[in-house]
């Protein structure tokens, strides 16, 4: 069993997806604190050339709430169609623009007002969208001392999930010992992403853009492709 846990991030870009596609169980965190700046409740796409935010408008509350205790903003009916309006025009002439705006639109017109009900929604549909199998797991529903941090709770969810492997992106690699897993009986690898180039019109390339610019440029042959190996395991 190969186990990869992720913080819920709106409309992630490529490299989320693959870390989804290699696991067995996906845990997705609910009960994490909510961080501002962050990719939570925003991403960018490409708008005339250049990366630009699409951000989820929130009621206000604590910055001290988990993701499940906060909510889209009362606005957002408004707010979501200017988005599908902003993302119309953005990608409209993009290859692929038919077959990917009606997914978009399902999960923009979602009427689930809880921010992780809403992302986890809109994460099952990409995942079904790009034919990943990996079944996805809620956090607080997983039988762990959920006070435990950091390292210490990837562990639990590794022995609650019976996984002899946890893979987590390269950025974390300062994070956690390889040691102290295998210690655990549990393995610890590292995904890095390669440098994924495709035409995006005519214009420079820019990386990192949600998965929404990757759907509206590739078909699913391509994006399957980059899934599977645009990365390597460390």
């Amino acid at each position: 069993m190969t186990v990869a846990i992720m913080q819920p991030y709106f409309l992630p870009y490529i490299g989320y997806f693959q870390l989804m596609n290699a696991c067995d169980r996906f845990v997705v965190y609910d009960n994490i604190q909510f961080t501002k700046k962050g990719w939570i409740n925003r991403n960018r796409i490409l708008v005339n050339g250049r990366d630009a935010y699409i951000t989820l408008p929130l009621q206000r509350a604590s910055d001290f709430l988990n993701v499940c205790d906060r909510h889209l903003s009362d606005e957002w009916p408004v707010e979501r169609k200017k988005m599908l309006n902003r993302i119309t025009e953005s990608y409209r002439k993009a290859p692929q623009f038919e077959k990917t705006f009606p997914v978009i639109e399902n999960i923009l017109m979602h009427n689930d007002k809880n921010l992780f009900g809403f992302i986890f929604h809109s994460l099952i549909r990409i995942k079904e969208f790009l034919s990943i199998e990996t079944p996805l797991v809620i956090s607080s529903e997983v039988n762990i001392d959920h006070t435990l941090k950091s390292q210490n709770k990837v562990l639990g969810f590794c022995e609650a999930l019976n996984a002899r492997t946890y893979i987590n992106p390269i950025g974390g690699v300062e994070l956690y010992n390889k040691n102290d897993f295998a210690q655990r009986g549990v393995e610890l690898k590292f995904l890095k992403a390669s440098d994924i180039r495709y035409p995006q019109f005519e214009n420079e390339y820019v990386p990192f853009l949600s998965i929404i610019d990757v759907m509206m440029f590739n078909d699913k042959d391509a994006i399957t492709g980059i899934l599977k190996n645009s990365f390597t395991l460390t």
